[in-house]
């Protein structure tokens, strides 16, 4: 046949997600198409006015089990995979009786959007798992060359014009073309039913071992204007997970940018860390401001003064439902992007205001649980997350004076922030609030200089975080110029009886942690 092209006789279409279908079929039965159908789909075929055939008067074989059997019979998958120009194959269809499908329409079980439901219990998700609609996407796609298979209701329209134009034809480029994305869409679909089986095992923390063999699949979202610089192309996609930055809804604003979501993964991560109202100020993935307070405006107002002039443009980030006073607060200088898990309506409203600002809401359900992913050329880094926290007992005082119960505060604070700032970390800080962050520097003391050279608050009387040990002495002397009054440290370094040492000689408290928090 020139170019390829297949007459399209007969179609079984089987789907979950109805919308355009009927549309869809009444464009077939237009073409004299046959339409063979299952269940629901068929019911709603009927229900438009359609002729459909019960897919059981193909099979002999009702529907059975609650529907988990009706596709899988060889005389649905023999029509498909049946090479049409292949003598031996066409003499078994004449012998059992088996007829040709030419085209299947098949989408499958909503597994993903099911887990996705607060609450779905592990029997219902396995219910959602399709079967008899892999199987036959599978089949179809196969046998490419003689079957057209349509998996995404995107595509409706297309085939229907190409139809129209040939008369009841699809070219073989368009059959390749569905069937290289139908290939796609089951992976995609075993993918999230894989991923979702592993989170649910009996061994799914991941506390010992990481997997023997990992699977991605990602489902574009949105084009992106560009990325981390302009001559870069970007897009965001979605996994099968249930939460996350990339499912947040989006209130008000303009589009995202590539680096709007780098930073605001980073701001939520942080906040998220406190059970405490809490609200971070993100500039380049670090914090420049951090606050604790009674309400989220003053959280806000104690995070902004750590440094008013950098979190300028920044990321702003709310544990709690922001109000009105939050709202009107974090509204009074230029931000790119707030964030947090709600919003009072007229809290909302004053963000619209700002028509830039973008305003994020997100999922309530958002687990720091699971494994983090690092591309690196050819190959995947692949770690759990730093999950980690650090309590009170936890503390050793290695000093001759212990820090106070206000120091404890200020460290265990401190020591949060550091999590969550980039290597070499050294953050000043009070019970409730940033004084000074020295971040992502080659020289740990370097970090402790920046830290204080950038505070707009007083150094003096702060406590200090170091996310890894104190390699000398240096960085401690360093910091004990600006009369801080104990430090949280891990502990560990060759030298830790000559940071003691200083430690003592300045009267500072320092605790050791016995854990380290790099973040690269």
């Amino acid at each position: 046949m020139p170019d390829g092209l297949r007459k399209i006789q007969r179609a079984l279409i089987s789907v979950s997600d109805k919308s355009g279908i009927v549309e869809f079929a009444q464009e077939l039965q237009r073409l004299n198409i046959e339409i063979i159908s299952t269940g629901g789909t068929a019911q709603t075929l009927r229900n438009a006015g359609l002729e459909v055939n019960d897919i059981s008067s193909l099979t002999g074989f009702p529907e059975m089990m609650d529907g988990r059997v009706k596709t899988l019979h060889p005389r649905v998958h023999g029509g498909l995979l049946a090479i049409r120009n292949n003598p031996e194959h066409v003499a078994a269809m004449e012998a059992h009786d088996i007829k040709a499908i030419d085209m299947v329409v098949v989408n499958l079980y909503p597994f993903q959007e099911t887990i996705k439901r607060p609450g779905v219990t592990r029997a219902e998700a396995i219910e959602q798992i399709d079967i008899g609609g892999p199987a036959m996407i599978r089949s179809a796609a196969k046998n490419a060359d003689d079957v057209a298979v349509i998996v995404s209701t995107g595509n409706y329209q297309k085939i229907v014009a190409e139809l129209r134009e040939t008369g009841g034809e699809l070219s073989l480029k368009t059959r390749r073309d569905l069937a290289r994305d139908a290939f796609k869409h089951t992976a995609a679909y075993d993918t999230a039913v894989s991923a979702y089986l592993s989170e649910t095992s009996d061994n799914a923390d991941a506390t010992t071992s990481l997997p023997d063999q990992t699977t991605f699949s990602f489902t574009k979202i949105t084009d992106l204007r560009y990325g981390e610089n302009p001559h870069q192309l970007a897009a965001l996609y979605r996994t099968s997970a249930r939460a996350g930055l990339a499912n947040a809804e989006i209130l008000s604003g303009k589009e995202m940018s590539f680096n709007n979501y780098i930073d605001a993964e980073a701001a939520w991560q942080l906040v998220a860390d406190f059970k405490e109202t809490a609200c971070a100020i993100i500039k380049h993935t670090n914090p420049a401001g951090v606050g604790l307070g009674t309400t989220p405006a003053e959280a806000y107002q104690r995070a902004l003064a750590t440094d008013p002039i950098s979190a300028f443009g920044g990321i702003v980030a709310f544990n709690r439902t922001v109000d009105l006073a939050a709202a009107q607060e974090a509204t009074k200088i230029f931000t790119e992007v707030v964030i947090a898990p709600a919003y009072d309506s007229d809290a909302l409203e004053t963000f619209k205001t700002k028509k830039n600002l973008r305003v994020l809401k997100m999922s309530s359900t958002e687990s720091t649980s699971g494994l983090e992913y690092k591309q690196i050329s050819g190959g995947m880094l692949i770690q759990t997350k730093d999950t980690h926290q650090l309590n009170k007992e936890d503390l050793k005082v290695v000093t001759i004076r212990p820090p106070t119960d206000e120091e404890i505060d200020a460290l265990l604070f401190a020591w949060i922030v550091s999590k969550h700032t980039k290597s070499n970390a050294i953050v000043y800080a009070r019970k409730d609030q940033t004084v000074g962050v020295g971040a992502g520097q080659m020289s740990r003391v370097d970090s402790v200089k920046i830290g204080a050279m950038r505070a707009q608050l007083p150094v003096a009387g702060s406590v200090l975080a170091s996310d890894a040990f104190f390699p000398f002495r240096d960085g401690l002397d360093e910091a004990a110029k600006h009369g801080i009054t104990a430090i949280i440290q891990p502990g560990g370094s060759v030298r830790d009886d000559e940071v003691i040492a200083a430690a003592n000689e300045h009267g500072i408290a320092m605790v050791f942690t016995g854990i380290r928090h790099f973040k690269h």
